[in-house]
């Protein structure tokens, strides 16, 4: 099969989905697939590189109007398109012609322009690119949502039959398992943490939905509970924002923070493996990579009773409410204090996202959408006049 990825544009810099769409294309290879990775050009975007201001608008142009050329000439390649992140969804209208699928990761930017989210207000232009993002999803042939949540979000806003929206979950992204011990604490002595001294862990970005300033607090309340005093937080990311620095120096845990950024994945893999838990306490996701590379690690996952996470961390997670920080702060305590038992339940749960699972549930979507694009194309089926 002749499978066309359309990927993201690089200079808005959502590394996960860059990922997403290097997964698809590496698992589509390996099962014996044609794949071409088309990916909008950086044109005009190249004077003033950015995902913000004048370089967002910029930047639309090469999405807007230099793209679709590109786009046309590898559509008239393909079997089969595959749109890997709905914010790309307003491309469907150039796929008429062709089977074709967008996975939808999450619809919490849509969700957030109709008003479902009050923490997150977008301004009206990203109010109107939300409707044009819904829209292209309404006329995608096929949707694949990456969890059962983000599934019902789907159906549920856009008003669309079930059988034209499937679950297919996401993979490891990387070959994540627990790290031989010395190799592990090797690497992570080179971010100035002691692997001899316990700490926890956090992996995410600044956006709302993260909570790292939920994060802090259940921190900042657990070390109020008497838990050893040389406990350290280790935040992987990018760096904290102005409201999270406030808050660590007014509550004196200058010393109990650090923060690293770009790490690689066998470093991350080694942190994984170290950290006595690895915190996660999202309001809000679509799916939550995170919970399962930790889990793959052997690192117990302390994240929130909230779809689409505990439909994740299965029953291999401690979950507890994201906005409620003292009780969670007091179970953490708890899993710290109980002496490590086995992972076999983590790596259950793991065993439930392999690539060749993610893989085959894609290439079963291929097929029907090219059944049902050959049924459409099909003259119409005379009866014999009698």
């Amino acid at each position: 099969m002749k499978i066309v990825l359309i990927g993201n544009y690089e200079l808005d810099g959502q590394e996960s989905m860059q990922r997403f769409a290097a997964l698809m294309d590496g698992g589509l290879r390996r099962a014996g697939h044609e794949v071409r990775n088309v990916v909008p050009r950086c044109v005009v975007g190249r004077i003033r590189p950015s995902s913000h201001g004048i370089g967002k608008w910029l930047g639309y142009i090469d999405k807007f109007a230099v793209f679709p050329r590109d786009l046309k000439a590898a559509l008239r390649w393909a079997d089969v398109a595959h749109i890997c992140d709905h914010s790309n969804s307003f491309y469907t209208g150039y796929m008429k012609s062709i089977p074709h699928v967008v996975t939808c990761h999450d619809l919490l930017a849509v969700r957030s322009a109709l008003g479902e989210i009050p923490q997150n207000r977008p301004s009206v232009s990203g109010r109107q690119l939300q409707r044009i993002i819904s829209n292209g999803l309404k006329k995608a042939q096929h949707i694949v949502c990456v969890s059962e949540a983000t599934r019902r979000d789907s159906l549920r806003i856009m008003n669309l039959p079930e059988k034209r929206v499937s679950r297919v979950y996401n993979s490891l992204n990387y070959p994540y398992s627990r790290m031989e011990r010395r190799e592990a604490e090797y690497r992570v002595r080179k971010f100035i943490v002691d692997p001899g001294h316990p700490f926890l862990l956090h992996v995410g970005g600044n956006h709302w939905y993260k909570n790292r300033l939920g994060v802090l607090r259940i921190f900042s309340l657990l070390r109020k509970l008497g838990v050893k005093k040389d406990l350290k937080l280790v935040l992987v990311g990018p760096p904290g924002t102005d409201e999270m620095r406030e808050f660590i120096w007014k509550h004196a845990m200058r010393e109990a923070i650090v923060e690293l950024t770009k790490v690689c994945n066998e470093d991350l893999r080694a942190l994984y493996s170290i950290a006595k838990v690895m915190i996660f306490p999202s309001l809000q996701e679509g799916f939550g990579w995170p919970i399962i590379e930790a889990q793959a690690c052997g690192c117990p996952v302390l994240t929130s009773c909230r779809a689409p996470m505990d439909e994740v961390g299965g029953d291999a997670a401690i979950y507890v409410d994201p906005e409620n920080p003292e009780p969670a702060a007091i179970i953490l305590k708890k899993v710290l204090e109980r002496e490590p038992g086995p992972h076999e339940s983590s790596l259950r749960n793991v065993a439930r996202f392999t690539e060749s699972g993610m893989i085959d549930g894609y290439l079963s979507v291929y097929g029907k959408v090219q059944r049902e694009h050959c049924a459409s194309k099909a003259p119409p089926v005379q009866s014999a006049i009698q």
